[in-house]
């Protein structure tokens, strides 16, 4: 049994999918320009072959956004835009990423994928020690895992080909961040061990 697995952070359609609500938006710009849905599916493909187990992990609240924190800058919008919906379309792992039946489902309601969610459990149970991740955008939902992780004792890889953010210079700003606490690769390069 491997001791690493991939996460795909929060490449939902929602955030990513050419006919959802940031398809046309930022997001989707970056996404499409920077050919992250490609990227992260040549690493999924990659980390299947070397038998590493893929996990992924997407936000989402009930109908009623009950789990929605109120006061959240990040968060404050997806009642009124209708988004981040569980059990709908926009809170779906995108298509072209092959999601497959034995993968994980991590579902959070919050920026980090460790708060309140069964990452932890899984990594404990199947002896995780190396997370490799990536995902949309690379200064929340990567951070967070990436700093989080790391404080767990886990050994970061971040794939930075398969991040990006609203923009260019975001995206790079929150790669220079997390060159202390990770290490950085690519689809390409990357050695799933």
């Amino acid at each position: 049994m491997k001791d690493a697995i991939y996460l795909v952070l929060d490449m939902e359609n929602d955030l990513i999918h050419a006919d959802g609500p940031n398809g046309k938006a930022a997001y989707g710009e970056q996404v499409r320009g920077r050919r992250i849905i490609e990227n992260t599916r040549t690493a999924i493909d990659k980390a299947r072959a070397a038998g590493v187990p893929i996990g992924f992990v997407r936000v989402g609240f009930s109908p009623d956004y009950r789990e929605c924190p109120p006061n959240s800058p990040i968060f404050a919008g997806a009642r009124k835009a209708g988004i981040f919906k569980l059990g709908e379309w926009g809170t779906e792992v995108h298509p072209d990423l092959g999601r497959q039946p034995g993968d994980f489902d991590i579902v959070k309601h919050r920026v980090s994928p460790f708060y309140s969610t069964s990452l932890e459990a899984i990594l404990r149970a199947h002896g995780i020690r190396r997370i490799y991740c990536s995902g949309i955008s690379t200064n929340a939902v990567v951070q967070a895992t990436v700093r989080e992780g790391h404080d767990r004792d886990y050994e970061m890889v971040v794939l930075e080909d398969a991040c990006c953010g609203a923009s260019t210079e975001e995206h790079e700003h929150a790669i220079g961040g997390l060159k202390r606490f990770c290490r950085i690769t690519n689809s390409q390069d990357v050695v799933f061990e």
